[in-house]
């Protein structure tokens, strides 16, 4: 193997420091043109490629970025990767309603955001997914590898993260601010399913409904279902006249629970705390020949793009999940910048997007 050029090799061609070849690479507006193009061309003959890992260990940073979800996809099948065939077969799609699950689709939102918001400030992202006992062990890992952290609330314990954010900056992403050392990074839940059931309850003057709550250990349900009750009590709806029912935020869970729903008196309006749900409670409802709006009104709450193009399209909150990746990376960043800064708390905007599901009034 023929030997990696260093940068000691790049300054004895081109006649100049390490410090300027150094400069070359990371403000080369400080380097005389001619100088530059030397340390270039001494670059290109060599086929030198500065090492990131070198220019962490100078400057005590990374300009790596860690993203830590929870691992949510259990169905890949534990196939060895050596027998993968090359042949073509034809499938039965015995489910074209399917979709991916509502963690998939908003983890790749917020994903998208944060890597776009690294790159801008140039940092590099680092992604990984935990599940079960891993967890600790792998975010103990990844924190030595990063100069800040994201983690999705309610993940990982806090005593871990008191002890990560020791070192680097530790975000929440979604659910509440609480009391602690941490930046929270979040969407408005509460405020924005308030907005949504009120526009059922009083423009709609639909109070015999159904609302289908996600899994308790969700960061955002409990916001989501505190709105709720607000509107209600905005509304002067009686909690006790309307059903509250909990799912696990999936599709196939928002099949089951429109089922047992079906099973009594049909309400007459159906609100579900994620989209997700809400395209599973459409399945059920077109299968048994519901007409949506007219029969049943359903709501969702996300914005995921397979709620615009399901039929009926689906009246949602969007929440803004490439802004949440994005304004973790901020505050990161903001906070390598200013280690002295207190814990700051980020809540974005949504917006209430009404579709044929539960069309404007």
């Amino acid at each position: 193997m023929a030997k990696v050029p260093t940068v000691y090799d790049v300054a004895e061609r081109s006649g100049v420091s390490i410090a300027t070849v150094s400069r070359v690479f990371r403000s080369p507006d400080t380097v005389r043109e001619p100088t530059r193009q030397r340390v270039l061309a001494a670059v290109n003959d060599l086929g030198y490629v500065p090492s990131a890992a070198a220019r962490g260990l100078a400057a005590r940073r990374t300009n790596v970025i860690g993203l830590f979800f929870p691992g949510h996809d259990d169905t890949v099948p534990d196939q060895p990767v050596d027998s993968a065939r090359g042949d073509t077969v034809p499938i039965v799609d015995d489910d074209p309603a399917g979709a991916p699950d509502a963690e998939n689709l908003y983890f790749d939102e917020v994903l998208r955001g944060a890597e776009i918001e690294a790159w801008r400030r140039g940092f590099a992202l680092m992604v990984a997914a935990g599940r079960g006992n891993t967890r600790e062990a792998l975010v103990t890992d990844i924190a030595g590898r990063v100069d800040g952290l994201a983690v999705l609330a309610r993940t990982v314990p806090d005593e871990l993260l008191a002890y990560v954010a020791r070192r680097i900056p530790v975000v929440i992403l979604a659910g509440a601010q609480r009391a602690d050392e941490f930046d929270h990074v979040s969407a408005s839940n509460g405020p924005g399913m308030r907005t949504l059931a009120n526009y059922v309850l009083q423009s709609h003057g639909v109070h015999d409904v159904v609302y289908i709550a996600g899994p308790t250990d969700s960061p955002d349900d409990a916001e989501r279902l505190a709105g709720f009750r607000d509107a209600l009590a905005d509304s002067g709806v009686a909690e006790s006249s309307v059903r509250i029912l909990r799912s696990d935020f999936t599709r196939d869970g928002g099949r089951a629970t429109a089922a047992r729903i079906l099973a009594g008196p049909h309400p007459r309006g159906i609100l579900c705390s994620n989209d997700e749900t809400a395209l599973g409670v459409l399945d059920v409802l077109e299968q048994r020949g519901i007409r949506v709006p007219d029969d049943i009104l359903v709501t969702g709450f996300d914005g995921i793009t397979a709620g615009r193009h399901s039929r009926p399209s689906l009246t949602t909150v969007h929440q803004p999940m490439v802004e949440l990746g994005r304004a973790a990376v901020h505050a990161i960043t903001a906070r390598l910048d200013d280690p002295s800064l207190e814990p700051q708390a980020f809540t974005l905007p949504v917006e209430v997007v009404l579709r044929q599901s539960c069309p404007r009034v």
